[in-house]
């Protein structure tokens, strides 16, 4: 077997337990309600740590985790927030990709992450408002109104939820960054 060969095999093993790992995290992670959103705790690192490695990984681990979602009887709202993730973890891969030296800088890693959880917040931002002026949501989302349930709750929410996530899988990346031997998109400046 060549080095190629390899390697594609490796990281068709780690999508492969990211995948699975990220179908399991929402059934088993804490949740944090605010109703009417909640965020369960870790839920995006296995899609942060797929963005790490390539963009074909990343990609499939979103699409994967989100079919797990569906899979596993969720509400289609939440699933479509779940689909969407791709967006986020394709244009965060493809920047690693293009430069994967943006965690080697303090500055370069805060823009990252919040340009990367902003646009994650809007995808979902998105879905939801076309569910609630759809009537498709509970009612405690119109008790709440439109900016209060949608946008501060799911949009900002979500971009404190993705930091916090983003946070975690950087801290988990670290050190494994120094064990996967596959070529990875992303470098975490060791101190």
């Amino acid at each position: 077997m060549n080095k190629r060969n390899n390697s594609k095999i490796k990281s068709m093993t780690l999508a492969g337990l990211l995948c699975a790992l990220g179908i399991m995290i929402p059934m088993v992670a804490p949740k944090f309600v605010l109703e009417p959103a909640s965020f369960t705790l870790a839920s995006h690192v296995p899609v942060f740590i797929a963005m790490f490695i390539s963009p074909s990984v990343a990609i499939s681990v979103s699409l994967i985790t989100g079919l797990g979602f569906l899979i596993s009887g969720f509400h289609l709202v939440i699933v479509l927030r779940a689909f969407t993730h791709v967006i986020f973890a394709a244009l965060g891969s493809f920047m690693l990709k293009k430069n994967g030296r943006i965690f080697l800088s303090f500055n370069s890693t805060v823009l990252y992450g919040i340009l990367v959880s902003v646009v994650h917040a809007v995808c979902e931002v998105v879905v939801v408002a076309a569910f609630y002026w759809g009537n498709s949501m509970t009612d405690i989302y119109y008790e709440k109104g439109f900016l209060t349930s949608v946008i501060l709750l799911v949009g900002l929410g979500t971009v404190v939820h993705s930091l916090v996530d983003f946070s975690i899988s950087l801290f988990v990346w670290k050190p494994l960054q120094h064990i996967i031997t596959i070529p990875a998109n992303a470098k975490v400046k060791i101190k």
